[in-house]
């Protein structure tokens, strides 16, 4: 089953890689998506999933971001083959396999149990993601991509470093220099305090590059901007997750170590400061493409956070990070359906589409207001909860800040996505863009999905949330 999981998006790779047809390949995409997610359910009934000698290991941490990553992936999947065929002018052969071998490198990130694998697999995504960025092959896509493989790159090396020097905090103590997880945190009260601060802080560094925290965030804008609307929502729900537990199983490290306080300072200052940063640029922002690039800083700054303050914290952050992925699908794959209607992603250009896309203009205003935590949408729930564990943990001023900075991102979202969905739609129409089911549809799957999780949680995602954060604090 582990395997599986990992080998099945390979093997639909290849095969959309062979296929001749630009009619046929997009449809791969949902097959391996329903393939995947049945998949994701069957491993998440079984206590026991592991593969090549436990280097595979569905842990309760893992369970929680695959089924995350499996569910988004199915929704985008979804929407692919409609958004493909209105996309003839471009070639989708290296396109669908791309996205394929995305979800078989998002699959290895969560079930890695050794530190290596895991960074080879955090890697991967970022050479399949450079030409899903590409895809639109015009100049501000290039300087995207770019960027993205540029910063992304310099983040892994850190990573890479502070995995070094993680082992050598191993070596200094005299004990073995194994990069498996499980030995790390039995081992980690033994590990050199000094080595171990320091891979900290450059795997901190490193992997907030990749899940895009301020200030290392500066190719969130550009990629997210540039990117089609399936791209922005698997980078911004599903690559962000997986390199937020790859975080976490850093930080379970240092816990287990005794330095669970020096790593929680630094997650609360860097978490308050990307809201901050979020907030600045939100202010009068005109491209709405780039606005929800920040929206994603924020929300990676509410995560960390969440960890910073422990406790009840922790159950909101692993709680936030599943309401922020399908609140991202639907801001994302929404913007790009007004975009093609509107051949902009200018505020100066577009307006009325509540008027010209009733259902995408609706469905974009609805995710406005999930993704700012307004009631009753899942992400107000985990927000209260995070706030919750500030209050009453000892941190009442991270939580006043943390209200302020939600305020002023309210504030400056709003005028950017009022201003998109009001008001009269212009006379020129680009391409005759229109709703339709295949558009529609996937996106309103996920509303659902955000709003049933505002007003109720299944009790297996409970399960999961609450397994995942006993599992992160060292309780099971």
């Amino acid at each position: 089953m582990a395997l599986a999981l990992v080998l099945v998006p390979l093997a639909f790779a290849a095969a959309a890689a062979a296929m001749p047809s630009q009619k046929w390949r997009p449809w791969l995409l949902p097959a391996c998506g329903t393939v995947h997610l049945a998949l994701t359910i069957l491993a998440l009934g079984r206590p026991d999933v592991a593969a090549i000698g436990g280097w595979l290991k569905l842990d309760d941490l893992g369970r929680l971001v695959l089924a995350v990553v499996s569910v988004l992936f199915f929704a985008c999947s979804l929407y692919a083959p409609s958004y493909l065929a209105l996309r003839t002018e471009r070639s989708n052969r290296v396109f669908v396999p791309c996205l394929l071998v995305f979800l078989a490198m998002t699959s290895l990130i969560v079930e890695s149990q050794h530190l290596g694998l895991m960074w080879v697999a955090i890697e991967a995504t970022t050479l399949a993601c450079a030409p899903l960025l590409h895809f639109n092959h015009h100049a501000r896509s290039i300087e995207a991509t770019w960027k993205y493989l540029l910063i992304g790159s310099v983040g892994v090396a850190l990573a890479l470093l502070g995995t070094f020097f993680l082992a050598y905090a191993a070596l200094r103590a005299g004990l073995g220099s194994s990069l498996f997880f499980a030995d790390l945190v039995r081992e980690a009260p033994r590990l050199s305090r000094p080595w171990l601060h320091a891979a900290f802080v450059l795997l901190f560094v490193g992997y907030g590059t990749k899940m895009g925290l301020a200030p290392m965030h500066t190719w969130k804008p550009d990629a997210y901007g540039e990117a089609p609307g399936i791209v922005g929502t698997l980078l911004a729900g599903a690559l962000t997750s997986c390199a937020f537990l790859a975080l976490l199983r850093f930080f379970q490290i240092a816990a287990a170590g005794g330095e669970a306080e020096f790593a929680r300072q630094l997650m609360i200052g860097i978490g308050l400061f990307s809201m901050a940063v979020a907030g600045v640029f939100m202010a009068r922002q005109r491209d709405y493409k780039r606005m929800l690039a920040y929206s994603s800083v924020e929300h990676m700054g509410i995560l960390v956070l969440g960890i910073g303050i422990g406790g009840l914290g922790v159950f909101g952050s692993l709680l936030h990070l599943v309401n922020n992925a399908v609140t991202k699908g639907v801001m994302f794959l929404s913007a790009g359906n007004i975009h093609r209607a509107y051949g902009s992603k200018s505020t100066e250009d577009v307006r009325g589409a509540l008027r010209r896309l009733p259902f995408s203009g609706a469905l974009f205003l609805a995710g406005f207001f999930a993704v700012t935590g307004s009631p009753p949408f899942a992400p107000f729930l985990s927000e209260f909860t995070i706030v919750r564990a500030a209050m009453t943990q000892g941190h009442a001023v991270v939580g006043a800040l943390f209200l302020l900075m939600l305020a002023i991102v309210f504030i400056g979202m709003g005028g950017a996505v009022l201003a998109v969905v009001q008001g009269e739609p212009p006379e020129h129409e680009p391409e005759g863009f229109r709703d339709r089911l295949g558009t529609v549809a996937p996106i309103a799957l996920l509303m659902a999905i955000v709003v049933l999780l505002g007003v109720y949680v299944p009790p297996s995602v409970g399960a999961l949330v609450s397994n995942a954060a006993a599992f992160v604090e060292g309780r099971r």
